[in-house]
């Protein structure tokens, strides 16, 4: 179990990078219903042709975030389990709680909203982002938890989903980043 909140802190010049793109981006993101849908569309391709995607951790959104509900309630219609993320304080790893159209949602953390439902383990994490690069790393809120998440789950298939226009040259990482191999945005499915 992670207890040092410190543990994933980035060397202070690629904290200060992060943060400085951090800001640009987050100002620039802005989800359409169309660019949301053509994401939702590719992401259920993906996930349907894979016969060992049972349990997929999507995520419920924040303002100016790509809107998952639409995947959620796709997923559930194909038989496929969900699970949303319960954020813990700073320093923990994400729990994924099980998640319904009939589900009570709760307040989380930072504004997030999880299900009141049982923890479970998925089998691919649909991973938000700030912004990406096409080695696979992505600039998120700073918080770590994804990146710590995918640490204790690697057995998960972790998938990243943004705009194409959330797009960056580099990202700059530190060193417990981990990189994505798979991003999928509204016009293309990147191998990282």
């Amino acid at each position: 179990m992670f207890s040092n909140t410190h543990m994933h802190d980035d060397p202070p010049d690629i904290a200060a990078a992060k943060r400085a793109l951090r800001a640009t981006c987050q100002a620039a993101r802005q989800p359409d219903r169309t660019t949301s849908e053509a994401v939702h569309t590719r992401l259920l391709d993906l996930l349907l042709s894979h016969d060992d995607a049972r349990t997929i951790a999507c995520v419920w959104p924040l303002d100016g975030e790509i809107d998952l509900r639409p995947l959620c309630k796709a997923l559930h219609d194909q038989d496929r389990i969900v699970c949303l993320p319960d954020t813990p304080r700073r320093g923990y790893p994400l729990t994924f709680r099980l998640w319904t159209p009939a589900s009570i949602m709760l307040e989380g953390r930072f504004g997030t909203r999880h299900p009141d439902g049982p923890a479970i383990r998925p089998d691919f994490i649909l991973v938000p982002m700030l912004a990406f690069d096409r080695r696979g790393y992505r600039l998120g809120y700073g918080g770590g938890y994804y990146d710590r998440t995918l640490a204790t789950l690697p057995d998960a298939r972790p998938v990243g989903y943004a705009l194409s226009t959330q797009e960056q040259p580099a990202i700059p990482t530190g060193p417990h980043d981990i990189a994505l191999p798979l991003i999928v945005t509204d016009r293309e499915t990147i191998r990282c």
